[in-house]
């Protein structure tokens, strides 16, 4: 089993001028940076942010300090901050530096209700967290001006609504066939336990892991789903001359880049699966006009004869890209799947594979695909 430590700690304090002074570090073996926000009381709006890094192993944090303006305004209770988060800070700057504004955000909120509570007390000394929580504590009269928030807590209708989340409506057994986990993934800010911990929430039936250029032994992905009582399958994202590759049923440990024809003699002897992942991604950032990239001439790349299917909806890319990838592969008539390419928790189940069947192991998975 991989072993690795990371701690996150968030320290808050009311600044009675109705904000909060919030603080936060995360610091694990390869990483440590710190944070410091205000956060308005009523508003629930990051009002100031600033940050620093101590240590870090790659570019992206050292150049992140910046980026971290775009979260002032987002409001931390609106059913789309994390996706904000992780769009303005961490898709343009540094996905830890979004994970740790995330987490102290979260806290912040529990704060912000505790301050409530508090208020509610003032009038109903009997009153218990539990109860206030709950939606029972009395909305405090507007002749109290020392009460600066409103008593009425609004968190467990937001988490009633998380709850819900996406996969409504959804048929069948699904997978989400693309995610990947720190530190296995140097990318990716959650770690595999907090990944599970939300397929499970969300209502995933199973999820593949498909850390870049890592295998996970057996015996830690059986370990990891009995766990979190969720299915997962071992998988593998694996960098080819011709793109990245979503690689199933063969478990060979290949570093660096590999020869998408000599990938394909290894996964066939293996009796596997290879999905190409993302494979129109950045080919449609100008119009494609001025390229002269068509569904017909994208057809005829040399790589599609060497996978078995391709990913036509990822989290990960653009709508456009999306669209493209699923008319090339209808123009094939190519198995299409979908997977969230998640790096982070707020990722996890944006898109996912759902089939006709159960599937209970990994052969049978290759067998579905």
């Amino acid at each position: 089993m991989l072993k690795f430590q990371r701690t996150k700690l968030v320290n808050i304090i009311n600044n009675n001028d109705g904000t909060l002074a919030v603080h936060g570090t995360l610091d694990d073996h390869i990483y440590q940076i710190e944070i410091d926000m205000v956060i308005g009381i009523d508003d629930h709006a990051i009002r100031a942010i600033d940050g620093k890094w101590i240590r870090a192993e790659n570019s992206e944090c050292r150049r992140a300090i910046p980026f971290l303006k775009n979260a002032i305004g987002i409001k931390i209770d609106s059913d789309d901050f994390t996706q904000h988060v992780n769009k303005h800070v961490g898709r343009k700057a540094c996905p830890h530096f979004a994970n740790l504004i995330i987490e102290c955000c979260n806290a912040a909120e529990d704060a912000v209700d505790m301050l409530k509570f508090e208020a509610a007390g003032k009038d109903q000394p009997d009153l218990t967290f539990e109860e206030y929580l709950a939606g029972n504590a009395p909305v405090v009269p507007k002749d109290k001006p020392e009460a600066r928030v409103s008593v009425q807590p609004d968190r467990p209708e937001k988490q009633a609504t998380k709850e819900k989340k996406i996969l409504e409506g959804l048929n069948g057994f699904c997978v989400d066939l693309h995610i990947h986990t720190f530190p296995a993934s140097q990318c990716s800010s959650s770690s595999v336990d907090e990944m599970l911990q939300e397929a499970g929430r969300i209502g995933l039936d199973a999820v593949c892991i498909t850390d870049h250029n890592y295998v996970w032994k057996t015996a830690d992905i059986h370990t990891l789903s009995e766990k979190h009582g969720i299915l997962v399958f071992n998988g593998n994202e694996i960098t080819t001359d011709q793109g990245d590759m979503l690689v199933f049923g063969m478990h060979k440990d290949v570093q660096g880049i590999i020869k998408l024809k000599e990938l394909k003699q290894l996964v066939d002897d293996a009796n596997g699966f290879i999905i190409a992942a993302h494979p129109f991604r950045g080919f449609l950032i100008f119009n494609t006009n001025e390229i002269g990239l068509t569904v017909e001439k994208a057809m005829q790349r040399p790589a599609l004869k060497q996978v078995n299917a391709l990913e036509i909806l990822n989290g990960k890319v653009t709508e456009r890209e999306n669209v493209f990838a699923g008319k090339v592969a209808a123009g094939l008539g190519m198995p299409a799947t979908g997977g969230s390419d998640a790096h982070d928790v707020a990722g996890v189940g944006k898109y996912a594979t759902c089939f006709d069947v159960k599937i209970g192991n990994e052969e049978e998975l290759v067998e579905a695909l």
